[in-house]
């Protein structure tokens, strides 16, 4: 009489056709598992990514809205901290900061291959930092790239919104911001070894320390 599985456990356990007997079986099963983990975490991850993306976009977003409305009429400036940092809208033709006003059509262009390249990137996507980074990044640059396309003077040439005003240095928004701190993220995590794909890479210099030392050994 055949025998008959009492669980879900047991249908798990006894493969059918004597699968159990082919060499290799165990191995197949535990990388299928693997691989599955892997991807619920990349999953995972482009959520995050996704998430501080259209968090930073929605600030960028009602800040700029709200400026424009409130601000922009009547050339209003708020004063924040004195004169150090004021609130006072400008149309910035430029790229973050105000650099390369006559540029505006490249820096659509540039503006739209970075998000291109971040949801690349996304594809093997395995490290929270990283997620959160380009996340930033991503958000920044729809931020802007918004602007690029829907404001005045038209599509692809249309000036962002910039109203943080610091003394003796620029007027930028919420969405340069947001570029700035996931570069410096970036930054610091290449610079500790970190690669989005959750592995780890050893920087020039350690290698180098690596090397001196193993020959260091040796000669002694």
């Amino acid at each position: 009489m055949p025998h008959e599985p009492e669980s879900a456990l047991d249908e798990i356990a006894e493969p059918a056709d004597g699968a159990a007997a082919e060499p290799g079986g165990a191995t197949a099963v535990g990388a299928t598992a693997a691989g599955g983990a892997r991807a619920a975490v990349r999953r995972r991850r482009i959520g995050v990514l996704l998430a501080v993306a259209l968090l930073a976009y929605v600030i960028d977003l009602v800040s700029k809205l709200l400026v424009v409305a409130r601000l922009e009429p009547d050339h209003s400036v708020i004063r924040v901290i004195g004169d150090i940092m004021t609130f006072q809208v400008i149309r910035n033709p430029g790229a973050a900061f105000g650099m390369g006003q006559a540029m505006t059509v490249v820096f659509t262009a540039i503006a739209a291959a970075v998000i291109v390249v971040i949801w690349r990137i996304a594809r093997r996507l395995y490290s929270l930092p990283w997620a959160v980074a380009l996340g930033l990044l991503l958000g920044g640059a729809l931020g802007n790239l918004t602007d690029r396309l829907f404001r005045s003077p038209g599509v692809f040439r249309g000036h962002v919104v910039d109203f943080v005003s610091v003394q003796h240095f620029a007027v930028f928004n919420l969405a340069d911001s947001a570029i700035v701190c996931g570069g410096i993220l970036v930054v610091l995590l290449s610079f500790r070894g970190s690669n989005p794909d959750g592995t780890s890479h050893q920087p020039a210099k350690a290698k180098d320390d690596t090397a001196a030392a193993g020959t260091t050994d040796r000669t002694e």
